[in-house]
């Protein structure tokens, strides 16, 4: 047996210490893949429905990308950006006033980043010290809870629960809690709920910020994906820039998920924090995608709601194909996903204990796979963004084929 490296005792505690590496366990998203292999392997010429996919099926529009390879091949493009261009901030500035009504300045209240995923990682390090507390929701994307542990900081998780409407009760933190904590993560549209904030949730939020001395990082990846009215910034609402900054992205509402920018605006002290750590955590987003993605933003009003239609149309398609079925399924009011509570059997069949085991079924017998969520209750995600490049046609013959697969099974509740 080969001699065990000397790095093994090096590895930071916050990654596992001397047993990194060495843990057994499989992530949830390891089985679906393996259990998707397994499937097709088992059923070939049976395509597999995938819904489980949480990206965006198609890419840029053409006039966005035609801007890349124009600015791609310019001289001037090719230095660091370090801390963003200004005219990506100003058009990213347009685009919060045009859309949310919120007024942005460009010195003071915007930085881009390179993705929000790295926005949330780089969050924590201006703000946790060790014993701090940063307040997140689950289910829900874990990344800043994650780098808050990293800088020994603790999180606690607020609930996401059907009978609230899938907003967090703010209340339920003890005394103890609120003096310790310093985020707030919020997201709404909510992944992988679905369930979009109201303007009374969100000027809750922003005093229970103000009492208890926190900053709400509001990440708003989804949010032009509204199906319930006018899209909805934090920003909007009176106060709003006193306690919170916010996370808007080109992922989700412009199918530019791996051209990798955001940006972070709002409370300018906070801003300016952010911007001070990410100078000295990378050299910015190549200018090209900056400029490609300002015709994005300047399009904004053809692009987004093409998009926004198209996942609203099969979410309709998607949630009465559940419901039909017997799901308690109820249609989204924003994002690309459907939130469903998992069954607890089928009748005079299998049981299923927790959604991943509902999921693994699923894939394995039905060759549909989904993302399960067991954090706050027994439920399943299916996402709209499967692919149908034949557009509206392919995406009926697949929600059919959907629907067609889960006909006949009498699942228990």
């Amino acid at each position: 047996m080969p001699q065990e490296s000397y790095l093994q005792e090096n590895f930071a505690h916050r990654i596992g210490g001397n047993t990194f590496g060495k843990d057994t366990s499989i992530y949830k998203f390891e089985k679906i893949k393996r259990a998707k292999r397994a499937a097709i392997k088992s059923n070939p010429g049976i395509e597999l429905i995938d819904m489980g996919v949480g990206e965006p099926d198609e890419g840029a529009f053409p006039e966005v990308i035609a801007a890349l390879s124009k600015e791609a091949a310019k001289w001037e493009n090719r230095t660091y950006a370090d801390n963003g261009i200004d005219e990506f901030k100003e058009a990213a500035s347009s685009y919060m006033q045009e859309l949310y009504g919120v007024n942005i300045d460009t010195t003071n209240e915007i930085v881009h980043a390179i993705g929000s995923k790295s926005a949330l990682s780089l969050l924590p390090a201006c703000f946790i010290n060790p014993g701090d507390i940063t307040v997140m929701t689950v289910p829900g994307y874990p990344v800043m809870g994650t780098w808050t542990k990293y800088f020994e900081g603790d999180v606690i998780n607020l609930p996401l629960l059907e009978e609230n409407n899938f907003l967090p009760a703010l209340d339920s933190l003890s005394t103890e809690q609120r003096k310790r904590a310093k985020l707030l993560y919020l997201n709404y549209p909510n992944n992988p709920t679905g369930a979009s904030a109201t303007r009374e949730f969100f000027a809750k939020a922003i005093d229970f910020a103000r009492e208890n001395n926190l900053l709400i990082v509001s990440d708003a990846a989804y949010a032009p994906l509204n199906f319930k009215g006018e899209p909805l910034s934090i920003l909007s609402l009176p106060g709003g820039k006193d306690v919170a900054v916010e996370l808007h992205s080109m992922s989700k509402g412009f199918n530019m998920t791996g051209w990798r920018l955001s940006w972070v605006c709002g409370n300018p002290l906070a801003v300016k924090a952010f911007a001070s750590v990410k100078d000295n955590s990378d050299s910015g987003q190549f200018m090209a995608i900056q400029k490609a993605a300002i015709k994005a933003l300047e399009n904004q009003s053809k692009i987004t709601p093409l998009i926004c239609e198209k996942y609203q149309r099969r979410l309709e398609g998607m949630t009465k194909a559940l419901q039909n079925i017997g799901f308690p399924a109820v249609m989204p009011e924003g994002s690309f996903y459907q939130y469903v509570k998992a069954p607890k059997g089928i009748e005079n069949g299998e049981t299923f204990a927790s959604g991943e085991d509902f999921s693994q079924w699923l894939i394995r017998e039905k060759l549909i796979s989904s993302v399960p969520w067991d954090d706050a209750g027994n439920y399943v995600r299916f996402s709209a963004t499967f692919v149908a490049r034949d557009g509206i046609e392919e995406e009926k013959k697949i929600l059919d084929e959907f629907a067609k697969r889960l006909a006949g099974v009498k699942f228990i509740w």
